[in-house]
């Protein structure tokens, strides 16, 4: 289904990771460290990397700096997306979407049903625009985070993919500031 067209050029993108958890440290984040080692096997940036308790406060405070930080494309959080009361993740992107991308989620947990079946009902993953940055939440195990990259975003956020991609949106993203002048 993924098809690059090499006519394009690949455009890297600079990404920002943070890992919500209540136990994970720089020692012990398999997530995160997958996640990471994705992102830059597939030619991006990693150019923040955080680890969060699972605290929306907490969580909304570094996605609004990494938002408003120019030099950042994406934010990919792994972690807090189930639904136990300590599953804040998806309360923290409320708080900054501006736009939904609902499809992420719907993707991502069809995918997953081929792989864990109905417990992916669980996955309260989620993507969105805020502020000219995309943001994706996913679940905090390795799996689900090879999972979202693997089949997902190392495709859309690559430049070359076809027929289309987030990559080139990303100078459209804010033009509704500049539409009223």
């Amino acid at each position: 289904m993924a098809r690059i067209d090499e006519s394009r050029p690949f455009i890297a993108v600079n990404i920002a990771v943070l890992t919500v958890s209540d136990t994970r440290t720089s020692a012990n984040d398999t997530s995160g460290d997958a996640l990471t080692a994705r992102i830059a096997g597939a030619g991006h940036q990693v150019v923040g990397r955080a680890i969060e308790r699972d605290d929306a406060v907490l969580i909304e405070k570094v996605l609004r700096s990494w938002i408003a930080d120019p030099t950042i494309d994406v934010v990919i959080t792994t972690g807090g997306t189930g639904i136990t009361g300590r599953d804040v993740t998806p309360e923290a992107f409320d708080r900054v979407l501006e736009k939904k991308i609902e499809g992420f989620g719907e993707l991502f947990r069809m995918l997953s049903y081929q792989k864990i079946g109905t417990s992916t009902m669980q996955s309260r993953a989620i993507g969105g625009v805020a502020g000219g940055t995309y943001l994706f939440a996913l679940p905090g195990s390795p799996g689900a985070v090879k999972d979202a990259w693997d089949d997902i975003l190392v495709w859309q956020l690559d430049n070359r993919h076809r027929p289309c991609n987030l990559v080139e949106l990303m100078p459209r993203l804010q033009e509704h500031l500049t539409a009223a002048d």
